[in-house]
């Protein structure tokens, strides 16, 4: 089934998940970054893809930045969703840890349902892109009108999971969100900027990040015993 994610209304003055013109965007949105570069797009690209107007456009988003903003929370709606249909039926903190590792490293699995988001260009995009969303200037602005809603949630989601396993550990918000800044950090660096990484691009990078980031938590938990 499609699938459809309540996100904060501060993103969008109308929510494209409910319209055709505004699923539209979407799709072509996330195609056009990714082929030009958050920099290199603008609306009135946009608008010339999906054969419309800069417009009826800006009746969806106020500008770029909250269509970033949007494309992003959707991204960590999306591997929330991922870690918590997977992890349901598993009682175990450490086997828990690992599925939601893995689901942020491989939320590239598609959604036939979701037709008019590629959750693997997704993927791409918030590796590339998806820091600027929120380092800027007006940053505490947002954060206060809850435009971080969605990551922040995720996070607490797997830091709960880290207490789980080790109560007494001082720092589950900071390893939480370390593992999802890490995860794209060194794929993009593996792509990018190898002498950053131990990681090697190509198609056993995912198993090596994912053995990585586990070789990691495993060994910081183990010391809090």
């Amino acid at each position: 089934m499609e699938i459809k994610f309540d996100l904060n209304e501060s993103l969008y003055l109308r929510d494209p998940q409910n319209t055709d013109l505004g699923k539209k965007i979407i799709e072509f949105a996330i195609i056009l970054i990714d082929e030009l570069g958050f920099e290199s797009f603008t609306f009135k690209k946009l608008a010339a893809k999906i054969s419309s107007t800069e417009k009826s456009i800006y009746r969806y988003f106020e500008n770029k930045h909250y269509l970033l903003l949007f494309l992003t929370s959707w991204y960590w709606e999306w591997v929330h969703f991922l870690i918590e249909i997977n992890i349901k039926n598993v009682s175990s903190g450490q086997e828990r840890l690992k599925i939601a590792i893995k689901y942020l490293v491989l939320a590239t699995a598609e959604n036939p349902m979701n037709k008019y988001i590629n959750e693997n260009l997704l993927h791409k995009l918030v590796i590339k892109e998806g820091g600027k969303a929120y380092h800027i200037n007006e940053v505490d602005d947002e954060n206060k009108a809850g435009m971080f809603h969605s990551y922040k949630v995720l996070v607490k989601v797997v830091a709960d999971i880290i207490i789980s396993i080790e109560p007494k550990f001082p720092y589950s918000d900071s390893l939480a969100s370390n593992l999802f800044e890490m995860a794209n950090n060194q794929i993009y660096f593996a792509e990018h900027l190898p002498r950053l990484t131990s990681l090697k691009s190509g198609k056993k990078m995912d198993d090596d990040l994912i053995n990585m980031l586990c070789y990691f938590t495993d060994r910081l938990l183990k010391k809090e015993k």
